[in-house]
């Protein structure tokens, strides 16, 4: 490999990164702990944002509604305000009015004694007293120092022209003395000091009440901004809330899609694995009985001749030996005994490796021959339902019928503690049924949901290669029934059937 020179070699960098100068240390890496915290956080916010969003949309919300509530109380505030300054005004007014029509009043009853003018002047002497107490207690209520001053000389006027008319008033029009007062009263527009007065306290307070409408017309044009404002606020945030919703429900549907896809995947690979192992077993099975076949054909065939051989050999050699020597004659007798037992044997090992009885005679006599030996072996009665002749369902078959009520018959034996046995064989044109119940104590629960029992696994397995359908349970009133139901015929290449639940 040839050596390439630093110099050659061109530096790329992102746009975003300046280089770093000569000889300038690059920056360390993120402590591992601040990149675990960043990702902790940005997990924290991506499962809990729309939390975040929804609490700052009633964050948002609830502080709109104060700030609308204290908007509403301002403007109410200001438009009473307003109100009692047109109040004001009108009071005002009417005060003018009611001072004009007491001078008004005086002068008639001057000019022309009428017992009118007096009740007249003094209803609206009443009328004035309650309007300067409405103002009266109105400037103390607003704190107006400077109108409550000019008031107070208004107040003090009417006040003081009310006495004054009264006193004249209670006069007798007739006295030459009241027609000179009458004379002496000042003319109409002398009142133009105490007109001005209350003109300037009327455009005050229009004023007032114009100001207060400005400010409430304000206080209006900035609530309805902020209900903008947080509106607007509220739908972008319950638009990202919904955006991300929809994120996480797309993640999810997506999520869920995979795992939905993987499920099939793995159901296939599971149903294809099932398919297989069946075969396999089938296959294991199909191996073993035709290597108890040959193995039972050879034990029959050399092992049998030998021990026949043998056994008719010790029988010449006892009779040639039985008078001259008698205690070997003896030894010989006991010997062909033991050849008689190894014999038995021989045939019962053979039977159980391929019972010659199913191969000649067919399932039902086998199975009924199966049955009576294990009653007779443990003392049990048996019932048979079995067709009247035998019928050829095919060795397979057979076989696979045979071994299951073989075991049965060795798990009764050893468990059930039965004393009758009843052995049922159903055949029709599309399937076999066999169904083999005792009244022993009866399988436990527990023993149903066990998969370590390889007697009934086997069974199991044994049945549901051929697809058929293998059930255990407990008979009543107690007991176990064991019942297998397989299909009658099978072509060779057909498809295996998983096994039922």
């Amino acid at each position: 490999m040839s050596h390439v020179p630093p110099a050659a070699i061109p530096t790329i960098l992102p746009d975003d990164v300046p280089p770093f100068a000569a000889g300038e240390p690059a920056p360390p890496p993120a402590p591992a702990g601040i990149a675990r915290r960043a990702a902790r956080l940005n997990e924290w916010m991506r499962r809990y944002s729309w939390a975040v969003a929804m609490t700052v949309a009633i964050v948002i919300t609830v502080g709109g509604l104060i700030i609308l509530e204290s908007g509403r109380m301002r403007i109410a505030s200001e438009y009473e305000t307003a109100l009692e300054a047109k109040g004001a005004t009108a009071q005002l007014s009417m005060l003018a009015a009611d001072i004009a029509t007491l001078t008004a009043d005086e002068r008639g009853f001057a000019l022309k004694a009428d017992g009118a003018f007096p009740a007249h002047f003094k209803a609206t002497a009443e009328r004035v007293r309650r309007t300067l107490a409405w103002l009266d207690a109105y400037y103390r209520r607003i704190g107006d120092d400077t109108a409550l001053a000019s008031f107070a000389q208004i107040r003090a006027a009417a006040t003081d022209e009310i006495a004054q008319g009264a006193v004249r008033l209670a006069d007798s029009p007739t006295d030459a003395a009241a027609h000179e007062r009458a004379l002496a009263l000042p003319p109409p527009d002398t009142s133009a000091t105490f007109d001005a007065a209350l003109s300037l306290l009327r455009l005050n307070e229009e004023r007032r009440a114009q100001r207060a409408l400005d400010a409430s017309r304000a206080d209006q044009r900035i609530s309805t901004l902020c209900v903008g404002a947080l509106c607007a606020l509220n739908i972008v945030l319950f638009i990202l809330l919904f955006r991300n919703l929809g994120i996480q429900l797309d993640k999810q549907a997506r999520v869920q899609k995979a795992l939905i896809t993987q499920q099939e995947e793995l159901d296939q690979l599971v149903f294809a694995r099932t398919r297989q192992l069946e075969a396999l077993a089938w296959h294991l099975q199909s191996v073993s009985e035709n290597e108890k076949t040959e193995l039972a054909r050879e034990l029959h065939d050399e092992l049998g001749s030998i021990l026949t051989a043998s056994k008719m050999d010790v029988a010449w050699v006892r009779g040639k030996l039985k008078d001259t020597e008698p205690a070997m004659a003896e030894k010989l007798a006991r010997a062909l005994g033991n050849l008689d037992q190894g014999i038995a044997l021989k045939r019962r090992i053979i039977e159980d490796m391929r019972p010659t009885v199913l191969a000649n005679f067919g399932l039902v006599t086998a199975l009924r021959s199966l049955a009576d030996e294990a009653a007779q072996r443990n003392g049990w009665s048996v019932e048979f339902d079995l067709p009247g002749e035998d019928v050829k369902l095919g060795e397979a078959i057979e076989i696979a019928l045979f071994r299951v009520a073989q075991e049965t018959l060795t798990n009764a034996a050893k468990y059930a503690r039965a004393s009758r046995i009843r052995v049922t064989l159903d055949v029709h044109d599309e399937h076999v049924s066999l169904s083999i119940i005792d009244d022993g104590i009866g399988i436990r629960p527990q023993d149903l949901k066990r998969t370590q029992t390889h007697g009934l696994t086997g069974m199991r397995q044994r049945v549901s290669a051929r697809g058929g359908r293998f059930e255990i349970e407990r008979a009543s009133p107690h007991g176990t029934a064991i019942s297998v139901s397989m299909p009658r015929e099978r072509s060779a290449d057909a498809p295996l059937v998983a096994p039922s639940a």
